[in-house]
């Protein structure tokens, strides 16, 4: 970090000088998110309760992308960014009654593993460039796919997530290449919950943890470095 301050404070050179010129580069991105659900209680009665559903728990994911970057003009451009990612929540239930959620199988407790393929467009409107720094935001949306359902799980995600996102991050120019730190919030739309009626594997006495949820969406948390 000293030496990246140092490069960016060298009042006497300023670093890749032409680089946002170009029409078009290329670089990959690393980062770490924390993915959630919003989650809209069904409010059925079931065996003679009504269940709540909130996401307890959440463990940091890691996500890999690749980045391919289009100049519109000189403080805008066009972003391509398909990737990979990688996110684990645990869903907690509660009875309206204050009684002890109870299955032979999993508790009270499930956790959901997604690995979704991610294909986003973006645009990014960027500042005037100062020395080696240059501050940007960024908005987009694109679609989603789940490489990971375990129909095993008393809670299935569906495959196909749509979503926006908007984000803000500063352009680094060290002096081979852009290091570009970035955080994002993304809100999809797709209610992700599948149906007990599309799920016939699924055990009677497991059911609830599907029933009692109406609609079910995703919110996520991005820190990703780009380097390009």
């Amino acid at each position: 970090m000293i030496t990246i301050l140092a490069t960016l404070g060298a009042k006497a050179q300023m670093n890749n000088p032409y680089v946002d010129d170009k029409i078009v580069h290329f670089g990959f991105s690393l980062g770490m998110n924390f993915m959630t659900y919003g989650i809209t209680d069904s409010e059925e009665i079931i065996n003679g309760e009504v269940y709540h559903a909130r996401v307890s728990h959440l463990m940091p994911g890691f996500q890999v992308g690749f980045i391919t970057d289009v100049r519109l003009c000189r403080y805008l451009n066009l972003r391509f960014t398909p990737g990979l990612e990688f996110s684990s929540r645990t869903i907690t239930y509660k009875t309206e009654s204050g009684k002890e959620v109870k299955s032979p199988d999993f508790g009270n407790t499930v956790d959901v593993l997604s690995i979704p393929i991610t294909v986003p467009l973006y645009l990014k409107f960027s500042a005037q460039r100062e020395k080696n720094y240059r501050p940007y935001v960024i908005a987009g949306g694109g679609f989603s796919y789940n490489v990971s359902r375990d129909r095993d799980k008393p809670v299935l995600n569906k495959p196909w997530d749509y979503f926006v996102s908007v984000g803000v991050g500063v352009d680094l120019y060290l002096r081979w290449f852009k290091l570009c730190p970035e955080i994002k919030y993304q809100i999809g739309f797709s209610d992700l919950i599948t149906p007990v009626s599309d799920r016939p594997e699924l055990a009677k006495h497991n059911q609830f943890y599907t029933s009692s949820i109406k609609r079910m969406t995703t919110r996520m948390l991005t820190i990703s470095f780009n380097f390009e």
